[in-house]
């Protein structure tokens, strides 16, 4: 290899390099949701659980669940018609299916086109995902629920869920 060239190639592999970190670092490293940014949808769905970010589900799936939330999972969840129309703006707006995000696709990929799944634990994807976590580690009482990310995935309020 001549002299001049080896400035280029070293060039090149910095370059190529740096894109390959840069870009892990971008998508979490991982599995990477953008979390929720809007300030009445973290106090509203936050107060109770972690609130899940909106690439996690189908609009059809956000607009669903707002649409009762009387039945909130078992609780009585409701908000001022007001609240409802913007939290439900602000999830439909960010959902799976319309903000194409890397893993939000991954997480749809199995589910079918009209269904409206309420359950984030119960996509076929996430199910893959947690095969091999035991029966019993989901009753511990630092986890108590499979929709308590954060107790396994320390940084689930940040968007990033790698194990």
């Amino acid at each position: 290899m001549n002299i001049p060239y080896r400035p280029l190639v070293l060039g090149l592999l910095v370059i190529g390099f740096s894109a390959l970190v840069l870009g892990r670092a971008q998508a979490g490293g991982g599995h990477f949701y953008a979390p929720v940014a809007d300030a009445v949808v973290k106090e509203e769905c936050g107060g109770c659980h972690l609130a899940f970010a909106p690439s996690m589900l189908p609009a059809r799936s956000w607009t669903r669940m707002m649409a009762d939330l009387k039945n909130h999972f078992g609780d009585d969840a409701s908000v001022d018609p007001a609240t409802a129309k913007k939290i439900t703006n602000y999830l439909t707006a960010n959902a799976a299916d319309q903000v194409g995000t890397r893993y939000g696709n991954k997480l749809l990929r199995d589910v079918a086109p009209g269904q409206a799944p309420l359950r984030i634990t119960e996509l076929p994807r996430w199910v893959k995902e947690h095969r091999e976590v035991r029966a019993s580690e989901w009753t511990q009482s630092t986890v108590r629920s499979k929709a308590n990310c954060a107790a396994c995935h320390t940084g689930a309020e940040r968007g990033y869920y790698e194990d």
